[in-house]
């Protein structure tokens, strides 16, 4: 599993094994999904991209000009299925008014949350393959379980869509979630509503990027300079049309 043998290029260990405990956190039980279920989101996440509405709607002036329904692999809530589709189609025009009516439609923060979780850590490893230019690993088996359900009581409310838990009320359970790092960006609290997807994203952000740590560092670099990433970073991130 991801040996990238067929890339015709070197890829460091870590990030081999990066995308292994990727593939196995996303398998198991999560907070609010079953393994099935969560890979079943990462199934849903990758057919996005062939889905005749939400071809139309990316075409249309506005995305609530175009009625239909999803073109959809599995049997996924509707509401799921609007949230990976939408991010991963067009995550430029999502807004505050299309989030509250998911919500509203059952499906609760924290679930929400889970779901771009998965959507995010498949995604990213997707994106890994085809910049090398090499078919996407098999989805995972999912494992047996039931989700923890676990909701952290420090996680607050008010300034982003979600709750998150700022570094300074991060204790008890969550005492060791941000680590020792001196500056905690919003991009990395975002998750912290289900801390397991937190952890996750920042074990996956060390061989991606940087530890947590490290992002406030101008002078860290690996191959390139910070200066280089920076750059490589917004060019991706604004074809991506990633409005954060």
């Amino acid at each position: 599993m991801f040996d990238y043998t067929d890339a015709g290029v070197q890829v460091r260990d870590d990030l081999k094994e990066a995308h292994r405990s990727l593939w196995d956190h996303v398998a198991s039980p999560g907070a609010w999904w079953t393994g099935a279920e969560r890979v079943a989101i990462a199934a849903e996440a990758r057919h996005a991209l062939r889905c005749e509405l939400c071809r139309r709607r990316k075409a249309a002036l506005s995305p609530r000009g175009v009625a239909g329904e999803h073109d959809t692999v599995g049997a996924l809530p509707a509401a799921v299925v609007e949230v990976i589709h939408r991010v991963r189609t067009d995550p430029g025009r999502l807004s505050r008014a299309w989030f509250d009516e998911v919500i509203d439609r059952g499906l609760t923060v924290p679930m929400y949350v889970e779901t771009l979780a998965v959507l995010v850590h498949v995604t990213g490893v997707d994106y890994f393959a085809r910049s090398l230019g090499v078919a996407p690993e098999a989805l995972p088996e999912p494992r047996p379980g039931e989700p923890s359900r676990y909701l952290p009581p420090s996680a607050k409310a008010g300034t982003a869509w979600v709750p998150m838990i700022a570094p300074e009320d991060a204790v008890g359970p969550e005492a060791d979630l941000y680590g020792d790092a001196p500056l905690v960006p919003n991009i990395v609290r975002a998750l912290s509503v289900v801390p397991s997807e937190s952890r996750a994203m920042q074990r996956s952000t060390e061989s991606h990027y940087f530890p947590v740590a490290q992002i406030a560092d101008p002078t860290a670099r690996r191959a390139l300079d910070r200066m280089q990433i920076e750059l490589v970073a917004a060019r991706v991130s604004a074809l991506n049309q990633c409005f954060y």
